[in-house]
């Protein structure tokens, strides 16, 4: 299998897509001044502790309280760990009491592992876990542990081995980076954590509450961190300052990385030459079409992730059980692909056509298990059910792709939504500067904008259009209207 990254960076925003074989399986975003706060380190304080629901808010800075439940306050338990920068503590029957941990007014060092979503604050731990490339630390903690996805018996006792043999506190988990890594590759890790953590004692030291005292990396670096392992083919970026930041983090991290980096300079955008910014748009469709002619039905509530699969046009040969068979494994395998696509998080159901065969069901659900993974995600899957059902869990940490793009439409009374006006100005600066370029230099372009981006353009964010401005040499004058359906926009062509 063929993998590539592919970052897109702008002065407004960047872009992360992962390729398998040539088609989108995950795209990230991060915006300037709208970064997430997952894997952020925060001096905080103990606002209130409610014994009924065992949790406690903690007032880190921010417009909203952090969650703290009573299990992400307890100490980490490292053979949980399966590959993020979150540590879990399993559950047990003599768990200690919320009350018992935290007192209200207490300072407390918490890290973020749910960013904000809707009306709820981030969601956050004081069992703090820091990512390297290879390793991840758990200050305070005494065990050792392996990421689930190394399978080899003898290589995670080998692991594990080199793991108790490292100097120092703390205990560390090996990444599925650290794969036939000798105990030399990981040594620049464990010394770049371990200064990583006395630099956060050190601010915590002289700080007050609240307090940020570590930022996660940008989602540039941190995608060449956790997403481009040994295995990745190329990463291809389209900004040379960013190239560079990159370089020189994998020259430390992960010399052999640094030499498939490659600059995109053609005069064709990146995620358009490689067909993400038309996947980035069909991820915002609730239906999503098969090659053989079926489809599948994807629709997001509070409570799960309904996945309907539909045969549709696909009427197969002679026998309804083969037909229903090869539907539903070609709809398993786009299935995983949509919920990496789309950050699906949460209980997700998968509503597969309904088999008689038991055999035909054991496959599908051993080929969909296979597909899922891929996924860097924590999943858990349980067998399908006589009537066709598969119900998934999926890590949620960050908003997914539909909920950072688009919010609810108040045309609609929030049934639909609609694009951000920030994803709507974005979308506008890329058609504007995209080629064949339209306008000439000293050009008035005059276009259409609904309220809310014309706002945005004029007085949140001028930077925006005023890049347009100096790259094209043009003057842009923007319209206010009520556009609230299509791209957002209307572009003036005439002359």
């Amino acid at each position: 299998m063929r993998k590539e990254l592919l970052v897109n960076t702008t002065p407004p925003e960047t872009r992360v897509a992962v390729l398998e074989d040539g088609r989108v399986v995950e795209v990230m975003h991060e915006r300037r001044g709208r970064q997430g706060l997952v894997g952020n380190v925060y001096l905080g304080r103990v606002h209130r502790v409610l014994p009924g629901i065992q949790a406690a808010f903690v007032s880190i800075g921010l417009d909203r309280d952090a969650f703290l439940y009573v299990e992400d306050a307890a100490a980490h338990s490292a053979d949980l760990e399966p590959e993020t920068a979150a540590a879990e503590q399993a559950p047990g029957t003599d768990r200690p009491r919320i009350d018992d941990l935290v007192k209200e007014g207490q300072e407390i060092v918490v890290q973020v592992t749910k960013d904000p979503m809707a009306a709820k604050g981030p969601r956050v731990t004081a069992s703090i876990s820091l990512p390297g490339r290879t390793l991840v630390y758990l200050p305070g903690a005494r065990d050792t542990g392996v990421s689930r996805r190394v399978e080899d018996e003898e290589e995670r006792a080998r692991l594990r081995a080199v793991l108790e043999a490292l100097p120092g506190e703390g205990g560390w988990i090996a990444r599925t980076a650290a794969l036939n890594k000798s105990a030399d590759d990981l040594a620049s890790d464990r010394s770049y954590l371990a200064g990583l953590w006395e630099r956060i004692a050190r601010r915590r030291a002289t700080a007050g509450p609240p307090a940020l005292l570590h930022r996660e990396l940008e989602l540039a670096l941190r995608a060449v961190r956790d997403v481009a392992t040994d295995d990745v083919d190329a990463i291809r970026v389209d900004d040379p300052a960013t190239l560079a930041r990159m370089r020189e983090f994998l020259e430390e991290a992960a010399p052999p990385l640094s030499r498939r980096l490659e600059l995109y300079d053609r005069e064709e955008p990146l995620f358009s030459r490689f067909g993400v910014e038309t996947e980035i748009e069909d991820a915002l469709k609730s239906r999503v079409a098969l090659a053989s002619g079926g489809s599948i039905v994807i629709h997001q509530t509070e409570a799960l992730v309904a996945i309907d699969v539909n045969t549709g046009r696909f009427v197969g040969k002679d026998d309804l059980e083969e037909t229903v068979f090869a539907a539903n494994l070609e709809a398993a395998r786009e299935v995983a692909r949509q919920i990496r696509l789309r950050d699906l998080g949460g209980l997700l159901v998968v509503d597969f056509i309904d088999m008689e065969d038991p055999g035909h069901r054991q496959e599908l659900f051993q080929t969909f298990e296979k597909e899922l993974a891929r996924d860097r995600a924590r999943t858990r899957v349980l067998q399908i059910s006589e009537f066709g059902l598969i119900e998934i869990t999926r890590q949620r940490s960050r908003g997914n792709l539909e909920r950072v793009l688009t919010r609810s439409c108040v045309e609609c009374g929030g049934s639909g939504r609609i694009k951000t006006d920030l994803t709507v100005a974005l979308d506008l600066r890329r058609v504007l500067l995209s080629p064949p370029i339209l306008f000439s230099p000293g050009q008035t372009v005059r276009v259409r904008v609904r309220p809310g981006v014309g706002k945005l353009l004029a007085e949140e964010d001028p930077r925006i259009l005023e890049e347009v401005e100096k790259t094209l040499d043009v003057r842009v004058e923007l319209t206010e209207e009520g556009l609230h359906s299509g791209p957002g926009f209307e572009i003036d062509r005439s002359d």
